[in-house]
């Protein structure tokens, strides 16, 4: 065989192996013993400690000099494969291992400090995973910004400073919006009890509507809601809430935008670099144009109206318009999670800002908290009140996702380019919706970005997408619209 078909066959092999990590994961955060964490941990250390080496093997960078692609999608492969390479090799062996023990032993302490308020509980492990973090992130950058180096990670060909400064044009038409809303009056929200296994039942019917293929992937639930696998195995989790539906459903249809855009790849991309999402941000477009755009439109609101008074009898709100003014109700909060679309890049940016801080040692793990308050305090006008609502609500430095937390935002301004071309293309857009029909608007996505899986840089894939340039302007544009009109400005 050329060098390319081995190098292709090395590979998959090697994507197997991370396809049983991610499994692991994902039984760790489901069905996982509680008393099962310490020997978890070893397990992952030992499964990273094989795909560090297969990575590393002196062999990849022997195929990769002698491979000659046989296409355009051959040659994204040997550039994500080279791409892995080197950046594996500039990681030692033993720190990879020493992350994946202590960042899988983190997650179980970090739910437990959740659970009891005790940031104090946390602190220790936390200071274990950011002094790995910024090891980690030094010998990435080797002498650049360890913090850049990091979130290559997540969202490749670009870095801290070039995503601040969208940020910091972004947040003075963002405050603007969410103060003029707030001097406004709120529509009712949705009150009452909302029994939970009827939450998941049209859970369940939402994640069908959105494309969701049940033969190949299954809904359970989590304390933080995530996706998990590609190609035909591909999880999800969401969480309920008795006293709100809106939780679970709309977590229910986030967290299948991340699963239809791995199921919808292309399948001669299955098990090799190719054959995931361009970058999380591209991934974050995609959930959060279906939960937003779509999901909290007023057309579909219409028809979840109706399937909602079919599961849970008579609602609190009026009628499918007031619905929808409660489920886009823009008010005073801690969770990003809950948080309304006017408000939810506010709580990136405060994450931003902390972890870029840690990683560069500028914040200690030991201020985290207090830094963290006294930001949200001056960011949003009121007081943390727990823990919970405060630095330990994420899961995600936990388990090492140091350079994520920006990718949310920059899934949202993706998802605003990505909306005015999807209106251009089908323009009985809100008629589909309105029906329940949302295979010509998932069809699109499919067909311009999810299938291609990694075949393109990530803001080459939403600028051949959309027929934009990426900017802030359609997100906030689409903001200033909607909820202009919801409210009366």
């Amino acid at each position: 065989m050329s060098a390319f078909d081995d190098l292709m066959t090395f590979q998959r092999d090697t994507e197997a192996l991370a396809q049983i990590a991610g499994r692991l994961g994902w039984d760790q955060e489901t069905v996982m013993p509680r008393g099962a964490a310490a020997q978890r941990g070893a397990e992952m250390a030992a499964i990273e400690g094989v795909l560090h080496a297969r990575r590393t093997d002196p062999r990849v960078g022997e195929w990769l000099a002698a491979a000659e692609p046989p296409d355009g999608a051959g040659a994204a492969q040997l550039r994500e494969i080279a791409r892995e390479h080197e950046r594996s090799l500039k990681v030692p062996a033993d720190l990879a291992r020493a992350l994946a023990q202590v960042t899988s032993q983190a997650q179980g302490k970090w739910a437990e400090a959740r659970a009891a308020e005790n940031f104090a509980a946390f602190r220790p492990v936390l200071e274990e995973v950011v002094s790995l973090k910024q090891q980690e992130g030094a010998a990435l950058a080797q002498g650049g910004d360890a913090y850049d180096a990091l979130l290559e990670d997540y969202e490749p060909a670009s870095d801290a400073a070039q995503i601040a400064a969208m940020f910091d044009a972004m947040r003075p038409r963002l405050v603007a919006l969410r103060s003029a809303i707030l001097d406004r009056p709120q529509p009712p929200a949705l009150s009452g009890q909302f029994d939970e296994a009827r939450q998941m039942q049209l859970s369940r019917k939402l994640a069908g509507v959105f494309g969701y293929d049940w033969s190949r992937g299954r809904m359970d639930k989590a304390v933080h809601p995530f996706s998990s696998g590609s190609g035909d195995d591909v999880r999800f989790t969401t969480r309920t809430d008795a006293a709100d539906p809106f939780n679970c459903l709309y977590s229910t249809i986030h967290e299948v935008g991340h699963a239809t855009y791995e199921q919808a790849i292309d399948p001669q991309y299955a098990l090799t670099a190719l054959g995931q999402g361009a970058s999380m941000g591209v991934h974050e477009s995609q959930s959060r144009i279906y939960e937003n755009q779509l999901g909290r439109s007023r057309a579909f609101c219409g028809w979840l109206y109706e399937r909602m008074r079919e599961t849970f009898g008579a609602l609190s709100v009026a009628d499918a318009a007031a619905l929808y003014a409660a489920v886009n109700r823009v008010q005073n909060g801690y969770i990003r999670t809950e948080a309304d679309e006017v408000q939810y890049n506010l709580h990136i940016m405060l994450r931003f800002d902390l972890e870029r801080a840690l990683i560069s040692g500028d914040l200690a793990v030991a201020d985290l908290e207090a830094a963290w308050n006294e930001r949200f305090a001056r960011d949003f006008g009121y007081a943390v009140d727990r823990s919970s609502n405060g630095c330990l609500q994420d899961v995600h430095w936990s388990v090492g996702l140091f350079g994520y937390f920006p990718t949310y935002t920059l899934g949202n301004l993706y998802a605003g380019c990505l909306h005015v071309a999807l209106r251009r293309d089908v323009p009985r857009l809100d008629d589909q919706l309105a029906s329940g029909d949302l295979t010509g608007a998932t069809g699109w996505l499919r067909d311009r970005v999810q299938r291609r899986g990694r075949r393109y840089l990530p803001r080459d894939m939403i600028e051949r997408a959309s027929g934009m340039a990426v900017s802030e302007g359609p997100l906030l544009d689409y903001l200033e619209t909607k909820f202009g009109a919801l409210y009366g400005l």
